[in-house]
């Protein structure tokens, strides 16, 4: 799929449910929030149908699932075995609370390698961040990903100025330990609360400069992915920067979105959605559904527009998008 300015799409993210067993404030809000009803979600059947056409009609070569918290929908493994058995790059993004039963069960089931959200190393922090005192639970996760032969595992951990941009070398230190890479995302105006504002940006060069001071790092070619990449000069791994506020990857975007409720987006940031669930249940044929999302995708936007003047927050928050 080839969008007005040229850019492949090759990445499908894929969001299997909108709840969630935390309550980050920079996602969803602590309470007041209206859960999806069952009725609304995508079936598995439906989900392997669109990623199937995606795959085999689009090129699509890479699907992440993602949440809300993927963990918490049911039988999740089997949605794993179904898309695994696509042939493509498959990995997760969750916050880690139930690795430590599941990881196993989705390594059989397919699944290559996880994202671990995790904005704090500190409990009583990481309890005000999330609402649940769960740290212990979720570095066990890590660890049972790690032993399940997931690989790589990364941490994705939220940069926030005045809230947790004091342990950036903890985390760093806490990468290189545990030979998990760590990807520091700058925080988006994507908060349920829409509390957003560029003064709580600690931007790229801030985090590597302040890495850098204890662990010096050196760039690692860029690729289409989101975060770049920077190694230790010692040797002792990597991390990666997911820039999207102070140095935007718009042109070279290669991703896509299904929601929960099965909205197909061409960008994180869209303001507008295009129905695949009503298309699915009316009948449609694969032609049909693969039309829909070509407009979609020919509609892109050439970039999110963060920071001018003409920049429109989504209407919906990032656990109702997918992360």
């Amino acid at each position: 799929m080839i969008d007005g300015f040229g850019r492949l799409h090759r990445d499908l993210r894929i969001s299997v449910t909108d709840r969630c067993n935390f309550r980050c404030g920079y996602c969803m809000p602590a309470d007041g929030l209206e859960w999806l009803p069952r009725s609304e979600l995508l079936t598995f059947e439906e989900i392997e149908r669109v990623a199937r056409l995606l795959v085999e009609r689009h090129g699509i070569e890479s699907i992440r699932l993602t949440g809300g918290e993927p963990t918490v929908r049911a039988n999740l493994p089997d949605l794993v075995r179904r898309l695994a058995a696509l042939g493509v790059d498959l990995s997760l993004t969750t916050n880690g609370a139930t690795l430590r039963l599941l990881a196993e069960p989705l390594a059989q089931a397919g699944l290559r390698r996880i994202n671990v959200s995790l904005d704090s190393l500190r409990p009583e922090r990481f309890a005000e961040l999330t609402l649940r005192d769960e740290l212990p639970r979720v570095l066990d996760g890590i660890e049972a990903a790690i032993d399940a032969g997931l690989n790589p595992v990364k941490v994705n951990a939220v940069v926030m100025r005045g809230v947790n941009d004091d342990e950036l070398v903890d985390f760093a230190r806490f990468g290189r330990n545990c030979g998990v890479v760590i990807r520091f995302i700058e925080f988006m105006p994507l908060d349920a609360d829409e509390a957003w504002s560029g003064g709580a940006v600690v931007g790229q060069d801030e985090i590597l400069e302040r890495i850098g001071e204890v662990f010096p790092l050196e760039p690692v070619t860029r690729t289409s992915a989101p975060a770049s990449r920077f190694r230790y000069v010692d040797g002792a791994g990597e991390i990666g920067v997911v820039a999207s506020v102070t140095r935007s990857f718009c042109d070279s975007c290669d991703r896509i979105r299904l929601t929960a409720d099965g909205q197909f987006r061409n960008c994180l940031f869209a303001v507008g959605e295009y129905d695949l669930r009503s298309l699915l249940r009316s009948g449609a044929d694969d032609e049909e559904v693969s039309t829909l999302m070509e407009q979609a995708v020919g509609a892109k936007w050439a970039g999110h527009g963060i920071g001018t003047v003409d920049f429109i927050r989504p209407a919906r928050s990032m656990s109702q998008i997918g992360g």
